[in-house]
């Protein structure tokens, strides 16, 4: 993580509210150190020490990855149904799904039993990690009788297209002499056959719809195994077995499922977690972008409509934001009602000043420190941070006539470090 000072546009956000009477606060979770609702605590905390009688509004938001399935049952007055499933690395696990308040829809949390958090660091090899757990879970969430099976897409730590899921529902994975497929990725370059036969009857009268990040796809060069495989642990070589073999799953899936008016290969969603997306979608899924499934259940629009300032924040700002991250859909839907934006971030990377409707970014490290100790005390580090950057927002608001807007275009070199620098609003 790299030391990063307030943006110079965060001085000009005090020109749209001077009076911030209410706060919402909507971050993404910090990935394996703060899950959403404990950066929403943490930012609200650094909040109050600046704006004691604001009313605060905690929204902590998820994207199918960790922490969906308890946010949607706390949001709808559901509940989570806990279980034992297969877990990424073969062993099992303990996890859930949820049933949403209606009782006619189970959210089904990928990242709970085949989530990156799950696999331990000397056994990350996307290559052999298996998504079997989460046709074990949909199986699960079928038994209670539910019509809909939501599953989100992300955070996850596997790489095989879906094949495990496809086989944990009936699918038969056959390679060229009639044996049974082994778990991974790394082994759907030897597929040769899929048999549906087995798949389990109650796919076919369940909607099953699948909440994931449009621009995941599952081939080609901005392929799932070449985006997100090195995240994962693959080396270059292991990338490039990977994509072979989710291109043979594609082809060979399409053939035998007899897949028409899909694009399993480069359509919007197929890639989500490590292709998940496109074995579901094999078997009847729609693939639906996240934002659209998930924050409705929220209310967000509303709640940003009756902001005077918008928090929001994820583990690292980057060029990659834009791409279906948390704080880019809360500040172009907080955009839509004039809302202004601060965004905060462990780190700030290429592109952090870039983000559409961010009116102003901060990062959260105040000086250089292990990536450990970061993680460690990543709520305390949110909290400082908060209150810096809104001490900045409240200098900016006492500055006499249009000195704030100079403030905001003029700013000495070493205010700005890193890759930040002044931006105006968008």
């Amino acid at each position: 993580m790299s030391v990063s000072a307030v943006s110079a546009s965060a001085v000009s956000v005090s020109a749209v509210s001077c009076v911030l009477n209410r706060v919402v606060v909507a971050p993404s979770g910090f990935k394996e150190s703060l899950s959403a609702q404990a950066a929403a605590d943490a930012i609200a905390a650094g909040v109050r020490r600046v704006l004691p009688s604001a009313e605060i509004d905690r929204i902590p938001l998820v994207d199918g990855g960790e922490g969906t399935a308890v946010a949607l049952a706390s949001a709808t007055g559901g509940r989570l149904v806990a279980l034992a499933a297969t877990g990424p690395v073969g062993e099992p696990v303990g996890t859930h799904f949820a049933l949403l308040g209606a009782r006619d829809t189970a959210v089904v949390e990928m990242a709970a039993v085949a989530g990156l958090s799950l696999v331990p660091r000397a056994l990350r090899d996307p290559g052999a990690t298996t998504t079997y757990g989460v046709g074990e879970l949909i199986r699960a969430a079928l038994d209670t009788g539910v019509r809909r099976v939501l599953v989100g897409c992300g955070d996850s730590g596997t790489s095989d297209g879906g094949a495990g899921a496809l086989q944990a529902l009936g699918a038969r994975l056959l390679d060229a002499d009639g044996f049974e497929l082994p778990p991974g990725g790394r082994e759907l370059t030897r597929l040769a056959r899929v048999d549906p036969s087995g798949l389990d009857a109650r796919l076919k009268d369940t909607e099953l719809l699948v909440a994931c990040n449009p621009f995941n796809v599952l081939c080609g060069e901005r392929g799932v195994a070449r985006v997100f495989g090195p995240q994962k642990g693959a080396t270059p070589a292991q990338v490039e077995e990977l994509s072979a073999g989710l291109e043979n799953w594609a082809r060979v899936l399409i053939r035998d499922l007899g897949v028409v008016g899909t694009d399993l290969r480069g359509g919007p969603g197929t890639g989500a977690s490590g292709g998940l997306g496109a074995g579901l979608a094999a078997v009847g899924a729609r693939l639906l972008p996240r934002f659209d499934v998930l924050l409705d259940h929220l209310d967000l629009d509303a709640r940003l409509a009756r902001a005077d300032l918008v928090l929001t924040a994820e583990g690292a700002l980057d060029h990659q934001t834009p791409r279906g991250k948390i704080p880019a859909e809360v500040a172009r839907r907080a955009k839509l009602h004039g809302r202004p934006v601060l965004a905060l971030a462990g780190t700030l990377g290429e592109g952090a000043h870039d983000v559409p409707g961010v009116d102003a970014c901060h990062g959260i490290m105040p000086a250089p420190m292990a990536l450990a100790d970061a993680l460690l005390r990543a709520a305390e580090l949110l909290t400082d941070a908060t209150e810096r950057a809104l001490r900045m927002v409240l200098l900016g608001s006492r500055l006499p006539g249009r000195a704030a807007q100079a403030a905001a275009e003029v700013v000495p070199p070493e205010v700005v470090s890193g890759t930040q620098r002044p931006s105006s609003v968008r």
